[in-house]
């Protein structure tokens, strides 16, 4: 079904990661038979306060329900600025947006459940306070419907791959390395099915690890990890987690990998830049086990890398070294650079949504078939 548009349609698109280092907000044009088109972007950071709070929550054992509406509030705050600071400078007002997508902040994901309970994934989110501070229409909660139908939830972005980098003359191959990996296989048959999982922790680990020890939020440029030396003994102690060996449909997050995780597989005795070492070196051995799961034929792939991990020399070149017959390309070749393909893909599912067209795809997810994802809030 194609969407019947006379001209372009806006949306902005909300994106907050598991790395918990701002907002990314993308306004985006829709046509039809063409792909979406990246028009703006704003970074809003993350304040202090704000950053503390939500990693507190994140897989917190015990929450106040003060704590979360705080949060909330805030975070929606964030969100707002992060709205008017992507449209100050142009001449699209709020009038002409037909739509913001609202991812949240994942707070847990948890697609299988716990202890025999039922799958859940929780987003923190205010969309109707969004739409207030606003004054556009919300699209949100977009993952808790593939969940319904059996599906893992994520990852979500494939589908807005599917859309934006898939061509009938070559294959694609897209990994994007946020707080974690995922790969997307998209074949160059429209027969074949998309491929897509997450393939382990990026920037999570890196990220944790280096504030704890240098009290930054990132490691620039993977500097840090670049003097240290890889702990062969402890990769293997880290690659036996059995995530690593599931087939796909599979999600993770950090109800999984967080640093009490990693501590549990520390004897003690390795020095600080050598477990940074060592946990990009996870990265990139995991998405290249992630690459060989997918049986693609010998030969040269291009792989297009996305997300803030893309911005890691170390971590780039520790790819590169893994995967020999791969040649790594920004997407900003389509017109996307490597930070904005997250926010631009929930701006176009919240465009999936008004128009009442699927927004998962059951071969990523596992779900029972396709789904219109996310509830509607009204301007």
């Amino acid at each position: 079904m194609k969407t019947p548009t006379a001209s372009p349609l806006y949306y902005i698109g909300l994106m907050s990661g598991t790395s918990l280092d701002g907002i990314d907000a993308a306004l985006i044009a829709i046509e039809t038979d063409s792909p979406p088109r990246l028009l703006a972007t704003h970074a809003e950071p993350m304040p202090d306060e704000l950053h503390r709070l939500l990693l507190k929550l994140c897989h917190a054992d015990q929450v106040s329900f003060a704590q979360l509406a705080a949060a909330e509030h805030a975070f929606c705050q964030c969100q707002a600025q992060a709205v008017q600071h992507l449209l100050a400078p142009l001449s699209v007002g709020v009038e002409q947006i037909s739509a913001i997508g609202s991812h949240g902040q994942t707070i847990e994901h948890a697609p299988v459940g716990y202890d025999g309970g039922p799958a859940y994934t929780l987003q923190l989110d205010n969309p109707s306070l969004l739409a207030e501070f606003t004054g556009c229409t919300v699209v949100a909660d977009f993952r808790r419907r593939d969940l319904a139908a059996g599906g893992q939830a994520a990852p979500l972005a494939p589908a807005f791959h599917q859309a934006l980098f898939g061509r009938a003359d070559a294959h694609q191959l897209v990994l994007n390395l946020g707080g974690f990996a995922n790969l997307t296989w998209l074949s160059s048959q429209p027969s074949d099915p998309v491929i897509g999982f997450d393939t382990g922790p990026a920037n999570v680990l890196l990220d944790g690890w280096f504030a704890l020890h240098l009290g930054g939020r990132f490691d620039q440029d993977g500097d840090w990890a670049a003097s240290g030396k890889v702990d062969e003994a402890l990769l293997a102690r880290l690659l036996s987690e059995p995530f690593f060996q599931q087939p796909p449909p599979r999600s993770t997050g950090r109800e999984l990998f967080h640093l009490d995780w990693l501590q549990k597989h520390l004897s003690g005795q390795e020095a600080a830049a050598d477990v940074q070492a060592t946990l990009a070196e996870l990265t990139a051995v995991s998405v290249a086990q992630g690459i060989e799961q997918l049986r693609i034929d010998s030969g040269p792939l291009t792989l297009i890398t996305a997300g803030g991990g893309a911005h890691n020399g170390y971590l780039m070149q520790r790819l590169a070294y893994h995967l020999p017959r791969a040649t790594l390309t920004s997407p900003s070749a389509y017109g996307w650079p490597e930070d904005w393909i997250e926010a631009g893909a929930f701006a176009w599912l919240a465009h999936q949504r008004l128009h009442h067209l699927p927004g998962n795809l059951p071969s990523v997810t596992g779900a029972q078939g396709p789904r219109v994802l996310g509830g509607i809030y009204a301007a």
